[in-house]
């Protein structure tokens, strides 16, 4: 694997997290944070406190720090994974962490940057969020977007423009493009987080801008919904890469006595599975812990009866299993003796044979034609 970045002036090791996946050609950066580095050094020599936005890995962190010991970094990203990369690489690279802060997307930003650097989410409704976040700071702040040209589109600057200055635009350089931008000091107020009801229910599910599916019930949930246990049992049970929570609501409504646990890397996805059980069970609030984690990393062995979760089969723009392969042998750890991974995959993904390799067991509970429902159990 490729771990030398060439951000600026400064050479880097950067690594991608989790540091144990199977695909090891994935880089820590792309030519957009390549682009947008070049750009900023060439420009503002001595900005004294930048606000960074989705650095995936903490390469652009990284890199400001590196040309600037002194500068102050605020790093915003949903992603607990990002935050753990960032603090890793800039300890890889020997770089001052003591005017660096790491923030979750949904805290208030600092209003005494000077400097704005933004890598473009894939998540439209996201951008829009972070884009209203910007419009309520002071006037007149330097803004750069930075993404792959394929995925900045008319409505990207659409966006840019209702919220901020009228953007425009770089060159194209390694199929990678700029927008720049200001902050005008015109708040413009943000449309999420966004209410649906859930059908055959009478909950309401609330979603914050970055949250899975946040319009609707999507259909793998929907499907999973019709396999979830049922009791008056008092298990404990893990919402794994819960989301927005409505597969643990629905079995918390139907298990009164569970105690559930909701585990996602998102940060609006664990403030939004929070909101859902306190709008729609507030009594059961208590059976319930909220927690935004790397996967089920650092939970107690052999502590929980139940783990559901419908993996996820990327990561940002790459295709890969390692997310998934992580979930299910985090869940076996975590498992107690005779404990149940219950899951929902795309038939193709064959995880039916990479959860009997693991357990030496799974059995189909359920099925259509695009997913699969699987149980495995865990054994002495």
């Amino acid at each position: 694997m490729t771990t030398e970045a060439f951000l600026g002036t400064h050479p880097l090791t950067l690594h991608r997290f989790p540091l144990d996946q199977k695909n090891r050609s994935l880089q820590a950066w792309d030519a957009a944070d390549e682009y947008l580095i070049e750009y900023t050094f060439a420009n503002y020599e001595t900005p004294k406190h930048a606000l960074i936005f989705n650095d995936s890995f903490g390469g652009l962190a990284a890199a400001l720090i590196a040309q600037h010991p002194t500068i102050k970094v605020t790093t915003v990203s949903d992603s607990f994974v990002s935050h753990q990369a960032c603090q890793y690489n800039l300890a890889e690279n020997t770089l001052s962490k003591t005017h660096l802060t790491l923030q979750n997307s949904l805290a208030p930003l600092p209003l005494d940057c000077d400097l704005i650097l933004m890598k473009v989410p894939k998540n439209a409704g996201f951008l829009q969020h972070q884009l209203a976040q910007l419009s309520h700071l002071p006037a007149n702040i330097p803004v750069i977007l930075a993404g792959k040209v394929k995925e900045i589109h008319s409505s990207t600057l659409k966006s840019v423009a209702h919220f901020l200055s009228a953007p425009t635009t770089s060159l194209a350089v390694k199929k990678s493009r700029l927008i720049f931008t200001h902050t005008t000091c015109k708040p413009v107020d943000d449309k999420f987080p966004t209410d649906w009801p859930l059908e055959k229910t009478d909950f309401t599910i609330s979603n914050h801008a970055n949250v899975f599916s946040r319009d609707s019930l999507d259909i793998g949930a929907r499907f999973f919904a019709n396999y979830l246990p049922q009791g008056k049992k008092p298990i404990k049970v893990i919402d794994l890469g819960c989301g927005n929570g409505v597969i643990g609501l629905l079995t918390l409504a139907k298990m009164p006595n569970a105690k559930l646990i909701f585990v996602d890397e998102s940060a609006m996805a664990v403030a939004s599975a929070k909101q859902n059980i306190q709008h729609n069970l507030p009594e059961q609030i208590d059976n319930c812990e909220f927690h935004q984690n790397d996967c089920l990393t650092n939970f107690t062995p052999g502590s929980v009866d139940l783990v559901l979760c419908n993996p996820p089969f990327h990561q940002a723009q790459a295709i890969t299993d390692h997310i998934a392969w992580q979930m299910f042998i985090q869940a076996k750890h975590t498992l107690k003796q005779g404990g149940e991974l219950r899951i929902i995959g795309n038939r193709h993904l064959d995880y039916q044979d990479k959860l009997h390799r693991l357990f030496g067991n799974c059995k189909i509970i359920g099925n259509n034609k695009k997913f699969t429902v699987l149980s495995a159990t865990k054994r002495g």
